[in-house]
């Protein structure tokens, strides 16, 4: 199929700048995928929706600061960094701005003498890899100097806030490597989980580290010649096998966002068991793909033509989750990382 084929017209004013005050005020849309019925609700309204027995399937990624601003030397040119993967001790493979002032060999300082970088690759879509020399380790560094990596469509005056720190994190991430949140769990409250538990639902943490490929452009007229870039991925063996007693007793899983999605479908066997262990999640889900691990899903309102958009018009059928699309903007849902949700059942 043609991307163009997932593209919907949205006014600017509808993607959301900022969280709301309160995480669990959010909109849900909910779309019926068997009966093509939807209906408006409210995110603190979840629990009510799920039955006892039901697993939610959570992405316990932490989101570490991965924006970094520096200068070129000697000149003392302003640049940006977005780590993206590391390669190797020290050596991170990340998107320059602007590219062009970081050629191979580049020098960088940043505020903190205690971090340098050089540019030890270059490649003609801005990014590049660079080597760090620093006394500290990197991490507490980059605890001190970087900054959240928001996406590139939240555009403010300011830079992101310490609000954003805590924002543009789940409630329950504690695996840190993510360069961007798994946003459907934005919206999770401690109220709203234990309200969960409270009804008869277990809770099942996995972990994907979202990296660069979840919010690469595609850059192709077909969408078959589109494939995201893999991202690390761990199933532990307790979850693994909290899985496999959901799928042998016939309970629903449901993912808490794309990312989780895309972590269990790439963990499940042709004989539809979990399996545990660390692993790179290569799996890119368009439509024609079949689902052998996920059963609901729970998501945020994506970018026309995006890759996420693609896994959500899989799992729903595209006429149905671009109709619902438009209706969002026609009922002025908020899009994107702090924007509303959708239930998919």
């Amino acid at each position: 199929m043609l991307v163009s084929d997932l593209n919907y017209d949205l006014p600017e004013e509808l993607i959301a700048q900022h969280p709301l005050e309160e995480r669990d005020a959010s909109r849900m849309m909910i779309l019926d995928r068997h009966l093509g019925s939807i209906c408006d609700s409210q995110f603190a309204e979840f629990p009510a929706l799920l039955r006892e027995n039901d697993v939610i399937v959570i992405n316990n990624t932490r989101v570490f600061p991965a924006r970094l601003f520096g200068r070129r030397m000697p000149s003392g040119a302003a640049v940006e960094l977005f780590l993206i993967r590391q390669q190797d001790e020290g050596v991170w493979e990340t998107l320059a701005r602007p590219a062009r002032r970081l050629s191979l060999g580049s020098h960088i300082s940043f505020d903190d003498e205690r971090l340098k970088a050089e540019v030890v690759g270059a490649f003609a879509d801005g990014r590049r890899v660079v080597r760090f020399s620093c006394s500290d380790p990197l991490e507490d560094i980059l605890e001190k100097l970087g900054q959240t990596p928001l996406p590139p469509y939240i555009k403010r005056k300011n830079e992101p806030s310490e609000e954003d720190r805590e924002r543009y994190q789940t409630i329950y991430a504690r695996h840190k490597g993510a360069i961007a949140a798994p946003t459907a769990g934005l919206h999770f409250t401690q109220s709203v989980m234990n309200e969960a538990a409270a009804r008869g639902v277990q809770i099942v943490e996995i972990t994907l580290h979202v990296g660069y490929g979840t919010f690469q452009p595609i850059r192709v007229d077909d969408l078959e010649d589109h494939e995201v870039a893999p991202e690390h991925c761990e199933l532990t063996l307790e979850a693994a096998r909290d899985l496999n007693d959901a799928r042998e007793s016939h309970r629903r899983i449901i993912a808490i966002g794309t990312t989780t999605t895309r972590a269990l479908e790439s963990s499940i066997n042709h004989k539809g068991r979990f399996v545990p262990g660390s692993r790179m999640a290569g799996l890119t889900i368009k439509p024609g793909y079949e689902f052998r691990a996920v059963d609901a899903l729970l998501t945020n309102f994506h970018l026309p033509g995006s890759s996420l958009l693609a896994l959500v018009a899989a799992f729903a059928g595209v006429d149905q989750v671009i109709s619902a699309y438009r209706r969002a903007v026609e009922s002025r849902y908020r899009f994107y990382s702090y924007g509303d949700c959708m239930l998919i059942i």
